[in-house]
């Protein structure tokens, strides 16, 4: 199958970094690096997630064309942040613009952007011009969904909350937003409006009754005239169709204001994607700003090699490192011991019961002296459906995983092979309550016949670090919850996709770091000795929990099994 093109509405993405991550992220040399860290290993997840390389970063060459606020002068007025310049870029922004730039350009993606136009024209045109081509559309932008038309082989990623990702394609549409396809959609969107780009829309009419307005007529010209009969059909009432006929031209002018340009020059752009990274400019610019951990990622993810880099790029420490041989303080601050060398683990099921949850996806992320390596990644069709409920939280449908992943049968030996690699080679394990995950493999290779009994996993086990267990007994009395998200935050830790496989498997690997730098003692204690210790943490942390909740729940249980819990 041909890799898909990736085209990136960046400005989108990077004002998402920006906004997303803390300004404490900075260069050497002081200057916030927030936004061009974001948006690199956003792109290295897109690579890793599509498969394909494949990519143009397109560019707002004006973000309030002239032609647009011609027709709609409130068009992102309110986002004016300097008259004077006419931008809305903040200035902590704008100072990383150039960063951003070079680094695309260092690693071969071209940047497409068309004078007096914004990125939505150039994306428009791509997706107009595309022909057979595949093409993901990547963006927040909700405006973009109004490209999803028949004949066109085109699909929109977008993030949604909680870190998750969701894809839409044209098929979509009808559950989604309840009209049949982008024009329609459109058409919905001005009537709703969207404060966010200055569109008023009409009010009263939200996005539920725009969707049944439009798949009751048609386009804004057949509900307007409906308004004029004095239509009672499809939502309109009589205040209904009194504020339509009064903002009628607004409406119209919204719709047109939305109408990404299909007629650009863009072949250039789409000839040059793919292009090769120059891995010298590259690593100079990873060393001038800091960066070079996110620089070696998205060079493995595009080139498919490990990458070694001499790294500036450092968490913040709070303590100092320890060696295993007893606290002596480690060489360079770098971290020895278990946390010299690990892997962070991670799963996305079909449920939250272990016993019958199916592997969806999964991921493996070495951590060698504190930087991470290139990750392992499996996207798994468990051969059943996954529940609605499961694909809101982890963002992947039954027909993506069938369409898109390995079957288990293929997908699962290679998970299994990998994580017995480790325990050959000596390496700790770490997850976030890792005993769910490493529950889920042993049911699943149980039912493919690779292990007679769950209990046989624990042979092939390397010595596990459970990021859930070792906080709860480090930092027993501190209050709130406990999740990654929760730790993540805690920690200092970046999580912007939380629940995909990849994003969580990293969080629990620089938590692990995090935690080692915070407790001398454990950072000390050999990775056999601290597996040992969490049996009989976990054992006494479950007995603490079902006490507490006996009190209102006389008959609640809290199993304290680790690593594995039982299966029957």
């Amino acid at each position: 199958m041909t890799p898909p093109l990736l085209v990136l509405d960046t400005p989108a993405l990077y004002y998402r970094s920006f906004h997303g991550l803390p300004d404490t992220i900075r260069s050497p040399h002081g200057r916030p690096v927030n936004a061009a860290k974001g948006l690199l290993d956003t792109i290295s997840q897109l690579v890793a997630r599509w498969g394909s390389r494949r990519i143009i970063a397109v560019m707002d060459a004006d973000w309030r064309p002239d032609f647009r606020t011609a027709l709609l002068p409130e068009y992102k007025a309110h986002r004016i942040t300097d008259p004077a310049r006419g931008t809305e870029t903040p200035p902590d922004l704008e100072a990383q613009l150039p960063v951003i730039f070079d680094a695309l350009d260092a690693f071969g993606i071209p940047i497409a952007e068309v004078p007096g136009t914004e990125a939505d024209d150039v994306i428009a045109s791509i997706v107009a011009q595309g022909g057979d081509e595949d093409i993901v559309v990547v963006s927040s932008d909700r405006d973009l969904i109004a490209l999803l038309e028949p004949g066109r082989r085109v699909c929109v990623h977008r993030p949604r909350t909680g870190g998750r990702w969701e894809t839409m394609a044209l098929a979509d549409l009808p559950a989604a937003y309840g009209v049949a396809d982008g024009t329609a959609y459109r058409a919905l969107a001005a009537l709703r409006g969207d404060p966010s780009d200055g569109i008023p829309g009409v009010p009263g009419i939200g996005e539920k009754t725009a969707a049944k307005l439009v798949a009751g007529y048609g386009g804004l010209d057949a509900i307007v005239a409906a308004a004029q009969r004095g239509d009672k059909e499809h939502g309109l009432s009589p205040r209904r169709r009194e504020n339509i006929l009064a903002h009628a031209d607004s409406v119209r002018a919204g719709e047109q204001v939305m109408e990404g340009l299909t007629d650009l020059a863009v072949s250039d752009f789409v000839a040059a994607a793919g292009g090769e990274p120059d891995t010298a400019r590259i690593a100079e610019l990873g060393g001038q700003w800091g960066l070079e951990r996110t620089i070696a990622r998205l060079l493995a993810a595009l080139t498919g090699d490990d990458v070694e880099v001499r790294t500036t790029e450092r968490v913040r420490e709070t303590t100092e490192h320890v060696d295993e041989q007893g606290g002596r303080p480690a060489p360079n601050g770098l971290p020895t011991g278990w946390a010299a060398d690990f892997c962070a683990f991670d799963l996305e099921t079909t449920g939250v019961d272990p016993h019958s949850g199916r592997i969806v996806s999964a991921a493996l992320v070495p951590f060698v002296r504190g930087d991470e390596g290139p990750a392992r990644t499996w996207l798994v069709d468990p051969g059943v459906e996954i529940p609605e409920a499961a694909q809101r939280v982890h963002g992947i449908s039954t027909e993506r995983a069938r369409a898109d992943g390995e079957p288990t049968a293929v997908a699962l030996p290679q998970i299994m092979d990998a994580v017995r690699a480790l325990s050959a080679s000596g390496t700790t394990l770490v997850g976030h309550n890792i005993v769910y995950d490493l529950t889920v493999l042993a049911a699943e290779a149980v039912r493919a016949g690779i292990l007679p009994s769950p209990d046989a996993l624990l042979t092939d086990l390397p010595p596990v670090l459970d990021t859930l267990v070792v906080d709860r007994q480090v930092d027993t009395y501190r209050r709130g919850p406990r999740t990654l998200g929760a730790l993540a935050q805690h920690y200092g830790v970046s999580l912007e996709d939380a629940h995909d496989a990849l994003a969580d498997a990293r969080a629990a690997g620089l938590i692990a770091l995090a935690l080692a730098r915070s407790s001398p003692a454990l950072a000390g204690t050999p990775a056999a000795a601290l597996h040992d210790q969490q049996t009989v943490w976990k054992r006494e942390q479950a007995a603490s929990l079902q006490e507490f909740l006996r009190r209102k729940r006389p008959t609640a249980v809290v199993s304290g099994d680790w690593p594995l819990e039982r299966l029957d």
